[in-house]
């Protein structure tokens, strides 16, 4: 892929998250990057907010759910939509404050050595991260490796990381993704499932003092469980082709 031919783009879903979301757009745009933001039915303070960023700057382009869908429904309007903008790549991260957006200029480095790539965030925690979210990320790191039979993908559940837009929209037309937390690890797994490379990069990933989070510990925990079995179910008939993939690297 050419230069020219590389056009990326930063994808933020939101919901709620009005008092954060200024600073990380301000940040994207500073390095260059147009913003697409998908309000996931936010609450009427987040809408004016979005509607005052939207309104003072032409490069972000403000989508808007009708009501909450979950996640994996703002992510998947963000990226059909991006890619139908004529941008190559999306840059998802986060409207919380957990990611940091000067490693934008790094996500987008590894894009451009291997356009086909899904750069993948690999956090690096401070002290703020709740013990029972790292613990469990481990379990679910278990499980995307026996998925795709492969090391090759670090973490599956960061939020920060740089899709090809070509062969993600691709595979959401082949079977739409899940709604909800479940979307980052199913869409990762999946596209792997279609031969797209992957790029690991650390990032640094905190947890902001009285931060908001949308994570339900039973709903979502039950939904990232059905997850794994369905894509554990879907990797025993791909399982020939993954393990002689993985003999010819």
């Amino acid at each position: 892929m050419s230069a020219a031919a590389f056009r990326p783009c930063a994808l933020i879903p939101i919901y709620n998250h009005k008092d954060t979301i200024v600073a990380t757009v301000d940040a994207l745009l500073a390095h260059g990057l147009p913003v697409t933001i998908v309000d996931d039915g936010s609450d009427m303070a987040t809408q004016a907010v979005l509607e005052a960023l939207s309104a003072r700057e032409e490069r972000i382009t403000l989508l808007r759910l009708p009501q909450n869908q979950g996640k994996g429904r703002a992510l998947t309007t963000g990226l059909l939509t991006a890619q139908r903008a004529g941008f190559s790549h999306a840059l998802q991260i986060d409207a919380d404050g957990q990611h940091d957006p000067a490693d934008a200029p790094r996500f987008l480095a590894e894009g451009r050595i291997d356009p086909r790539a899904l750069v993948c965030g690999q956090p690096i925690y401070d002290d703020s991260v709740p013990r029972a979210r790292l613990y469990g990320r481990y379990v679910t790191h278990v499980c995307v490796w026996a998925e795709t039979l492969s090391l090759q993908l670090r973490d599956s559940m960061c939020g920060y990381r740089l899709y090809p837009l070509n062969e993600t929209c691709a595979e959401i037309a082949r079977r739409a993704p899940p709604a909800r937390m479940d979307f980052d690890t199913e869409i990762a797994v999946r596209l792997i499932w279609r031969g797209v490379p992957v790029r690991n990069l650390t990032t640094r990933v905190i947890y902001p003092e009285n931060g908001l989070s949308h994570f339900r510990m039973l709903r979502d925990n039950l939904r990232i469980s059905a997850m794994h079995t369905r894509l554990l179910l879907g990797m025993l008939p791909r399982a020939p082709r993954l393990l002689w993939r993985k003999r010819k690297e």
